[in-house]
């Protein structure tokens, strides 16, 4: 017994590790690869997974190798010390520690654990090595070195991690060796001194570290002048004028006396004294001390004074560089004369235009869509889309929203309800973006539960929602317990899952596998699982998307597109890096940047497919490389999805960031920022500040010089501190013309009003902050939506919706549409009545004319009613506005209900007039 008690203690600890490390980590890599496999990305598992164990073998084996070798040349180095040292603690002797055996005894965890450390850094390099093995070249060399651009993004990253592993590793075999040494001291002491003391094999072996050591750091000299391609020293990113003159020989100087002191160091393994050791540490401190000292100093006397002369050739190279980095240097910019004014037929010429522009906001929208959409409290938008519909032989932009489920908000949250009733979301709402009902409220092609749709090509066939933006838990489908589908008056209605989606969980080790990943036990428990059902996992966009592909960036906004009756999730990704020589950082340190994926996600079934988007990335090109198959052409898309792709906001804003400073592109001009522009901002100048600045926005508008009205994505810019526009930027995203990008310029002597001088206009007229003032009394709460810059031809339309909440309402009404057109103004209750003011009647169509009804507001800048209208459309707008005052007054809204019974004798009285 006495003998099996220490093996069976042994047993148990190690069964308990195996339980509580090994399996969690054996079900985590099953599970993952059974989740790669079912959605048929098993290459890119196994791809990294393999590279991944190849150099943390190969690390590891290296890394105790080296470290086995060095502490036994370091053990068996000089005389062992034998002897029984004491200590004498309040006059007693006793023996003292005896350091050598303590190092002994723990060297072999020691060297373990250090090899286990390297491993782990090898493990993380995958990516490094993967992209400089497989890389593409860019087909463009840096203008000072000449190398291609490929050696600074794929290939100096690997070497400079190669490189600090092996310093890494250099620097702990010192360690190691000087530890060993330090015990035989620690033990050789007398009197409770020690005898530092190195004798021949020791110094030679110390040396010998010492020159491999400083091999490695010439190496790191030398793939620090590449790196003069990043430097942020100048007055711009790259080598400028100090570093290509200055470090750029000092570093050479520092390689030169790096080498000498390593074959220094290595003579004097032979030699007895260490005088050429101590000239080369000497060489070497002064290259550094010059390197510290120098740049800062010829910079000061020399390149300040004289900046732009200096520096001129290295701007250029910057400017160049930075608007091939960022895309900017295939930018068409035209010319716009800021002399055309609109008149009438402008308008009628331009009206799909006018009929596209968006007049809702995605804050007062959702708020609108939770009070008439969201059915029930655990449906929720998450967010509003914007994409572009053939409607009637006519492109028209949408405004969308999908309903899906959060499992936050259910009334009774349990097991049963969160993982296998309430599993998915229901549908969608859409509606046209500049149409408005007669109560203000969004007009709707797609609303209510199951989906209603008033356009045939529009009709969803299978709205449900697996998978989402609000989809973040897992969820177990075709079980023995009833799945909800959605609610049907006081009865719900109840579906089984019938898609490709998840991974199948009838067999028991399956399910104990899931059950270990997921940490649910109930798994294990529960009798309402069968042989069929699946266990569906990251359910979201973009965890999905970017589980599957790590290396990519993906967009901030995926959208909802329809497709045959079918939901999908249209996706951007980015390829990036921070490695493009002489290129300008912009957010998060990254200086190159292309759309080159698409992703689509089926919302039902959760498959994902990628699509090249850029055939000309070189990044691009290398993923594929790296992971064959997993990227399809464009062309593959199917037809109808690829119309709904749409140049994503995430570059768009980057680009714009960029371009408001590289647009200038003579070094002078550049380097005293005589041209600089900002994004337009828009606020309150009433409140002062600076205001906030537009985000990028779509529309559909006929580009000037183009024919037809295309889906584009746009954002105008004004001259840095000031606030006159300057120019508007454009985004192509139809067909041929996608990714395209145009710069359109006002002449600099030419005043176009900006948004912020619009606003201040719009604040300054009498009628219009009388009516505010109006309303602001009465308690309501006045919402200014976004001023939306129109480009018609060569000249702008700024139209301003203004949205009104009752004081205890909770849905924000679009009440007034104000528009401006150069010196003129109008605010009216609909964007044509307000277009009808400042062009007249002919800039409205017949039937907008007669069919238009104005939502019901108190208004001091009334457009009369049209003269023409027939009396059986104003006793039909007499119905509906007498029964918007009796809903007002059964809700004790009565300011609303004075303002309906004012229109109501408005209407009546015109009738009286017929």
């Amino acid at each position: 017994m006495l003998v099996k008690r220490p093996r069976s203690l042994f047993l148990l600890v190690a069964v308990f590790a195996i339980a509580i490390i090994v399996w969690p980590l054996l079900a985590g890599f099953l599970t993952e690869l059974l989740w790669f496999d079912q959605l048929g990305y098993r290459v890119v598992f196994i791809t990294s997974l393999t590279t991944k164990i190849m150099l943390g073998v190969i690390a590891a084996v290296v890394a105790f190798a080296v470290f086995f070798v060095n502490y036994r040349i370091a053990r068996g180095s000089g005389s062992s010390i034998h002897s029984v040292r004491f200590i004498e603690i309040d006059g007693e002797r006793i023996p003292a520690p005896d350091f050598a055996n303590i190092i002994e005894r723990f060297a072999w965890p020691g060297l373990i654990v250090l090899a286990f450390f390297f491993a782990s850094s090898g493990w993380s390099a995958w990516e490094d090595y993967l992209l400089f093995r497989h890389q593409t070249p860019f087909g463009a060399s840096d203008p000072v070195f000449g190398r291609e651009i490929a050696f600074y993004v794929f290939t100096l990253p690997f070497l400079e991690t190669l490189n600090s592993w092996l310093l890494g590793l250099v620097v702990v075999c010192f360690l190691t060796a000087l530890a060993v040494y330090a015990s035989r001291w620690l033990q050789s002491a007398s009197d409770g001194k020690p005898k530092i003391n190195l004798d021949a094999p020791q110094r030679k072996h110390l040396l010998a570290i010492g020159a491999i050591f400083f091999l490695l750091i010439a190496f790191e000299r030398y793939l620090q002048i590449p790196g003069l391609m990043f430097s942020d020293s100048g007055p711009v990113a790259g080598a400028c004028y100090t570093d290509l003159n200055v470090r750029l020989p000092i570093f050479r100087v520092q390689i030169a006396t790096a080498l000498l002191l390593a074959a220094f160091a290595a003579a004097s393994v032979f030699r007895k004294g260490l005088g050429l050791l101590w000239t080369g540490l000497a060489l070497h401190a002064l290259g550094l001390v010059a390197g510290f000292a120098i740049p800062g100093i010829v910079q000061r006397l020399t390149v300040t004074p004289n900046e732009l002369v200096r520096e001129t050739p290295y701007i250029e190279h910057n400017i160049a560089a930075t608007r091939a980095a960022f895309g900017l240097d295939r930018i068409e910019e035209r010319e716009l004369s800021g002399d055309l004014a609109l008149n009438i037929r402008d308008i009628q010429e331009n009206r799909a235009t006018i009929n596209n522009v968006r007049l809702w906001d995605q804050g007062p929208l959702l708020d609108t869509f939770a009070q008439i959409q969201e059915i029930r409290t655990y449906y929720e938008f998450q967010s509003v889309d914007n994409d572009r519909y053939v409607i009637d032989g006519g492109l028209q932009q949408v405004m969308l929203s999908a309903r899906e489920l959060s499992s936050q908000s259910l009334p009774n949250r349990n097991w049963i309800n969160e993982r296998l009733t309430f599993t998915h979301g229901y549908g969608l709402t859409l509606g046209p973006v500049d149409k408005v009902t007669p109560e203000g409220l969004p007009q709707l092609i797609i609303q209510d539960i199951p989906p209603v749709s008033t356009i045939e090509s529009l009709k969803v066939t299978r709205p449900e929602i697996y998978f989402g933006e609000l989809t973040s838990e897992h969820v177990y489908v075709r079980t023995r317990s009833k799945e909800f589908d959605y609610p049907s008056g006081e009865q719900n209605v109840f579906t089984t899952y019938e898609g490709d989606g998840g991974i199948g969980i009838g067999s028991m080790w399956r399910r104990l596998l899931f059950a270990t990943r997921l940490g649910d036990a109930k798994l294990l428990l529960s009798d309402d699982l069968t042989e069929e059902s699946r266990v569906l996992l990251r359910r979201t966009v973009r965890e999905r998307l970017q589980s599957l592909a790590p290396f990519l960036i993906f967009d901030g906004d995926p959208y909802l597109v329809i497709s045959e009756g079918r939901l999908y999730w249209l996706a951007d990704a980015y390829t990036t890096t921070s490695r493009y020589p002489y290129s300008q950082p912009a957010a998060g340190g990254i200086n190159y940047i292309r759309n080159s994926v698409k992703a689509v996600l089926d919302a039902y079934h959760g498959s994902v497919s990628f699509y090249i988007a850029d055939n000309a990335d070189p990044m691009q090109k290398t993923f594929s490389a790296i992971f064959p198959g997993i990227f399809k052409p464009l062309t593959d898309m199917p037809e109808d999805l690829r119309s709904h792709i749409r140049y994503p906001e995430d570059i768009f804003r980057l680009q714009t960031g960029v371009y408001s400073v590289y647009h200038m592109d003579d070094p002078q001009v550049f380097y005293n920022k005589e041209d600089q522009w900002s994004v337009a901002s828009v606020g309150d100048t009433r409140e002062g500040g600076e205001g906030q600045p537009l985000d990028p926005y779509y529309t559909v508008l006929k580009i000037p010089g183009e024919s037809n009205e295309e889906f584009i994505l746009m954002l105008p810019f004004t001259p840095r501190r000031k606030d006159n526009l300057a120019s508007w930027m454009v985004a192509r995203s139809d067909g041929e013309h996608y990714g395209k990008l145009a710069v359109y310029r006002f002449p600099k002597q030419k005043l176009v009003f900006g948004p912020r001088q619009v606003v201040a206009r719009i604040n300054q007229d009498p009628d219009i902050s009388r009516q505010l003032s109006l309303w602001n009394q009465r308690g309501s709460q006045v919402i200014f939506g976004t001023l939306m810059v129109i480009p018609v031809k060569e000249s702008l339309l700024y139209i301003y919706p203004l949205y009104l909440r009752a004081a205890n309402g909770k849905i924000p009404e679009l009440r007034r549409v104000i528009v401006v057109a150069e010196n003129r103004i109008a605010m009216e209750p609909t964007l044509d009545a307000s277009i009808n003011r400042l062009f007249g009647d002919a800039a409205m169509p017949a039937e907008t004319m007669a069919d238009a009804a104005p939502p019901p507001a108190q208004d001091t800048v009334q457009a009369p009613l049209p003269a023409a209208d027939p009396s059986g459309t104003l006793a039909q707008q007499a119905q509906q506005t007498y029964e918007r005052a009796v809903r007002a007054q059964r809700d004790g809204d009565w300011a609303r209900y004075g303002e309906e019974i004012k229109r109501l004798g408005q209407i009546i009285e015109q009738m009286n007039r017929r």
